[in-house]
């Protein structure tokens, strides 16, 4: 017989609240579902009568193909890509160290020199891009205006 008593212990499970990290790692891993559902391969095993388990692959894989494409254009560049590819690198690297103080100029600066070098070496493509983008912005920008007029008049 114990000569102490001990009190009841009243246990309770309590899930630690989610960090902003970990929301924000579980909403990407929600946006990426589709993407990564391409890059998975489906297996299932066949066990022999001998007990050997024999792997077949199923389905096909959209990764895959992505992949070797592109690892077939990397192993056979066009003439002077990888020096034109350095450039617009290096153009990307002096912007980091152009943009110090502001998070926004760390986005702005590397991207637009990156930009500026990409379109001395593509001009046919920057110009096709700089189109779409500057239809996109003025339609943006007249969303923008009617949505505040309308604002303004119900005021």
């Amino acid at each position: 017989l114990s000569l102490y008593s001990s009190p009841a212990r009243e246990t309770k499970y309590v899930e630690d609240p989610q960090t902003q990290l970990e929301e924000g790692v579980s909403r990407l891993r929600h946006v990426m579902e589709p993407y990564t559902a391409w890059c998975q391969v489906q297996w299932f095993y066949i066990t022999s009568g001998s007990g050997s388990v024999l792997r077949v692959e199923l389905g096909f894989s959209f990764c895959s193909d992505f992949f070797s494409e592109g690892f077939e254009f990397l192993q056979n560049p066009p003439a002077g890509f990888y020096p034109r590819l350095g450039v617009i690198g290096f153009a990307g690297i002096v912007g980091l160290f152009l943009a110090r103080g502001s998070k926004i100029k760390k986005l702005v600066y590397p991207a637009g020199l990156m930009g500026i070098g990409a379109s001395m070496y593509y001009p046919q493509q920057a110009v096709a891009i700089a189109k779409v983008a500057g239809t996109q912005v003025y339609d943006w920008s007249l969303q923008g205006y009617i949505a505040v007029e309308s604002l303004w008049k119900d005021n």
